[in-house]
């Protein structure tokens, strides 16, 4: 492949990241959460534990299913065919959220659709992230995996200013949407679903995937159990990957619950409405982004572990102060400032996946990071909901989180750093 080929595939690679972003911002974390505590729960706490507990029993069935998915997937060869299905299973989950009214008698079918669009953003992502090594070399992964988060807020961003101001401050005007039923903040959920579909294709059509090996699924899925197995037994003489992995585990959890749970805690604990919180989400995403795109080139610089490190010890700083402030305006400064660190943790950790992973098992490892990312994120929101509702306090349910940012901090100082593949152009291991 040409040099120009491969910017125009890695481009296009990026922009799956704007895609996909638009359902993390539309409908786990500003808009469609508090929309589900405020006018579809029967009150903001019970709404808080409800969400928190399909968000962890999504991530529940996330990490059982992605080692084994990505393990079938290394036989099969190909990954573009796993993003596509588990693109349009999110895809059809946001779009049907239109149909989810106020009122109490649509609970259990908001949280079904946003269970099926929480799966499928979640899994697509486990093969979206392991065709990145085959696309770059060593030099250049942090920066591009750096990019890609960067993409995504920036997609993130324009999703939440065009949901914004066309459709929930102007639908009635524009559009004839009937506010009293919330159609013009109903609509964002469908606009996520269409914006999802749109932007995913420059990546189905311009990134170059990997051959098939021309194995059928019976086969594919028997020699993937195999070399699961066979790939769990090698963390044992690969102590640094499964250091790691159990460092992110901890990590990861807290900050998915953060994002799980941010809309509805400032909606809950400040009393933001539909609008402010769309504006706390455009603010945050644009500091989120430069954090990402500023911090791309440290990766491969400094490293994929400094650079996490570094972050953690950023983000860990104004979570504290988010959970102790009185005043709106203060959250408003931590909460930007929190965005800083968010894309740096995320796109080192994924930079750091790609350069320890063995190539012919990278799908596989990657599903191993899926399940690290996932094995206990039912446990965060399902203990935020639940310290909510026994002490009937937002601030100390979303305390938990700090405990869980702590201890992965402290098991990564103990990972290796990656020793000669920083700033020599290679290919990735």
């Amino acid at each position: 492949m040409t040099k120009s080929n491969s910017s125009k595939g890695l481009f296009a690679w990026a922009m799956y990241d704007w895609a996909n972003s638009a359902y993390f911002v539309m409908i786990q974390t500003f808009v469609f959460a508090a929309y589900f505590a405020q006018s579809i729960a029967e009150n903001e706490t019970s709404g808080t534990a409800l969400w928190g507990n399909m968000i962890g029993l999504a991530g529940f069935v996330i990490a059982v299913s992605a080692p084994f998915l990505g393990a079938i997937a290394d036989e099969g060869g190909r990954r573009k065919p796993w993003i596509v299905f588990f693109t349009t299973l999110s895809v059809i989950g946001c779009s049907m959220l239109w149909f989810a009214e106020p009122g109490t008698e649509f609970i259990w079918f908001a949280l079904s659709m946003a269970f099926v669009a929480t799966l499928g953003a979640e899994l697509s992502f486990i093969f979206y992230n392991a065709m990145l090594p085959d696309l770059t070399t060593s030099l250049t992964i942090g920066k591009w995996s750096g990019w890609g988060w960067a993409m995504g807020y920036a997609g993130g961003l324009l999703c939440l200013i065009v949901g914004y101001f066309g459709f929930v401050e102007n639908g009635a005007a524009w559009f004839g949407l009937d506010e009293g039923s919330l159609q013009n903040v109903r609509i964002t959920f469908l606009f996520t679903g269409i914006w999802y579909a749109l932007f995913s294709l420059p990546m189905f059509l311009k990134t170059p995937d990997t051959p098939s090996k021309n194995k059928s699924m019976k086969r594919a899925v028997s020699d993937g159990m195999k070399e699961l197995k066979n790939g769990l037994s090698m963390l044992k003489e690969e102590p640094n990957i499964w250091k790691f992995l159990l460092a992110r585990l901890f990590y990861n959890d807290g900050l998915a619950t953060i994002f799980a749970m941010g809309g509805v805690y400032a909606a809950g604990t400040f009393g933001f409405d539909t609008g402010q919180i769309f504006m706390f989400g455009i603010a945050l995403n644009v500091t989120a982004g430069l954090g990402a795109f500023g911090f791309a080139w440290l990766d491969d610089i400094s490293g994929s572990k400094n650079t996490i490190i570094g972050a953690l010890i950023g983000f860990i700083i104004p979570v504290v102060a988010v959970l102790f402030v009185e005043s709106e305006s203060w959250f408003w400064i931590w909460g930007l400032m929190l965005g800083i660190f968010v894309g740096p943790v995320q796109a080192s950790s994924r930079t750091f996946m790609g350069r320890i992973a063995p190539q012919d098992k990278r799908n596989q490892m990657y599903g191993l990071f899926a399940l690290s990312g996932k094995m206990t994120t039912f446990a965060g929101p399902i203990m935020v909901g639940w310290i909510t509702f026994f002490t009937d306090s937002q601030r100390w349910g979303m305390s938990a989180i700090l405990l869980l940012l702590a201890i992965g901090l402290v098991l990564m100082f103990g990972v290796d750093k990656i020793k000669g593949t920083t700033h020599e152009e290679v290919p990735i291991r």
